[in-house]
């Protein structure tokens, strides 16, 4: 028996009237219609998702000011600069206004140094254009840097000034040296350290229990006559981290680029105490200065010393005590020198730095330049300050250790970087915040450097000031 066809051909007979013909074409355009629209939506693309901005931010500094806005992809960027007034105008594709955006405007306060006020607008659809009225004529950056850290993309802009500050003339405008000049390097006792409350709570917290021997007395310089110097002592002070990289955070939220500022602040204050020395530090504020950068600034004031000074974390919470490390050409001199040294080195990609502006040649020469000379004079600066930190403080190892810290490359400048104590360890955290203890180990370092000098007399110079 032959099968049914699967589509009927011939007449149909239904109870219902058929449709007149000219309803049936009707029909037929409406179906054809509808399949031709349900077509249409599933092969047309869909509309592209805006970028969402995560976080703004801005840094200003006296070298310049940078601006950051933090979202959640790649961003296209055109800029160009207005004169008469400064203007700086940035288009940024692929954006609509946001709240978190339109909060830059008050992000940018009366005294930033570069920026008068910013306005932000939606220049036309997708597009969000920010125009940075400026306070005087600025030679701009503006890059991106991939996720890193706890970082997703992000958009920077740096307003560097067209005629940056001669470091020399800023350090001595920053400083007061009204002493006498003839006076022999060494011969002011620095002031002895204020009360350590922690030191109080210690007796109470076995845990905490540090020995704290008596200040040696330092001694001057035997079988030598004495020596006076007459040109200005230059120590170039470096804290760690600063803005955009805030360096280790402890448990509690403290930040190694906060505490380490207050350290060093305190530091310069006690050796422009002592007569003929001058400080220059390679940030005073918030700020992110790229590890070349510290170094060239210390050169550019022809530093006798250059002291990076840290407090940073380790994998374990455990871990306690200060060090001094130097450079090493020959590996590190530790596992944990080597590991540490590695994460410092990456404070560049996490602070963002704009990689077509490095100087590739410099950054081989510094390597190629740091010598045993150099390095042998920066072991001699290291122990004596790791012997008088040794006095008010746990010791994480009992000498000076080495490895290849990028802050500590200059040529020709003993350097030295301290981990003051590990942030990560509670209860070294908890000191690192008191007042007391930063004036003890600001007072150690000092110490220390006043004895390499009393040592080791600094060199005459080409350029004297």
């Amino acid at each position: 028996m032959p099968r049914p066809p699967l589509l009927r051909t011939g007449p149909v007979t239904t109870d219902a009237p058929a449709d007149p013909p000219h309803h049936r074409q009707r029909h037929r355009r409406t179906l054809l219609k509808a399949g031709g629209t349900l077509l249409l939506s599933v092969l047309a693309p869909l509309p592209a998702m805006a970028a969402q901005i995560l976080a703004v931010r801005v840094w200003p500094a006296a070298d310049y000011t940078r601006v950051t806005l933090e979202n959640d992809t790649d961003l296209k960027v055109t800029h160009f600069v207005v004169p008469d007034p400064h203007r700086l105008v940035v288009d940024i594709e692929g954006l609509e206004l946001s709240p978190t955006l339109k909060t830059l405007v008050a992000k940018v306060q009366s005294n930033d140094p570069f920026i008068r006020q910013v306005r932000v607008g939606q220049n036309r659809p997708n597009v969000v254009r920010l125009v940075f009225d400026l306070k005087e004529e600025i030679r701009p950056q503006v890059f991106t840097l991939a996720p890193v850290g706890a970082y997703q993309h992000r958009l920077i802009f740096d307003l560097y000034p067209i005629k940056p500050a001669d470091p020399i003339a800023a350090m001595i405008e920053k400083g007061d040296w009204s002493r006498d000049p003839d006076a022999p390097v060494g011969e002011t006792a620095v002031r002895p350290p204020l009360p350590d409350p922690v030191a109080r709570q210690a007796s109470e917290m076995p845990a905490m229990a540090v020995a704290r021997p008596p200040a040696p007395v330092l001694p001057k310089p035997s079988a030598r006559p004495e020596q006076k110097v007459a040109r200005m002592i230059t120590i170039a002070l470096d804290p760690g981290h600063g803005g955009e990289d805030p360096g280790a955070t402890g448990a509690t939220g403290t930040r190694e680029k906060d505490i380490v500022l207050a350290i060093a602040k305190r530091l310069k204050f006690k050796l422009e105490e002592l007569p003929n020395m001058r400080v220059m530090l390679t940030r005073d504020a918030d700020f992110f200065v790229p590890l070349n950068q510290r170094v060239e600034k210390a050169r550019k004031v022809q530093a006798d010393l250059f002291v990076s000074i840290h407090a940073d974390a380790f994998v374990e919470p455990s871990a306690r005590g200060s060090s001094v490390f130097v450079l090493s050409e020959k590996g590190a001199s530790s596992t944990a020198a080597r590991w540490l040294a590695n994460k410092e080195n990456l404070a560049d990609a996490i602070g963002g730095v704009n990689i077509g502006t490095q100087d590739r040649q410099l950054a081989s020469v510094l390597l190629d330049l740091s010598t045993t000379a150099q390095i042998n004079d920066s072991l001699k600066l290291g122990k004596a300050v790791l012997g008088e930190i040794g006095g008010i403080a746990k010791l994480h190892r009992g000498a000076v250790e080495q490895a290849g810290f990028a802050v500590l490359k200059a040529p020709d400048i003993p350097s030295i970087l301290i981990e003051t104590a590990f942030i990560s360890n509670p209860e070294e955290e908890a000191r690192l915040k008191d007042n007391g203890y930063q004036d003890q180990i600001a007072t150690a370092i000092a110490r220390g450097i006043r004895r390499y000098f009393a040592n080791n007399p600094p060199l005459a110079k080409g350029r004297l000031t």
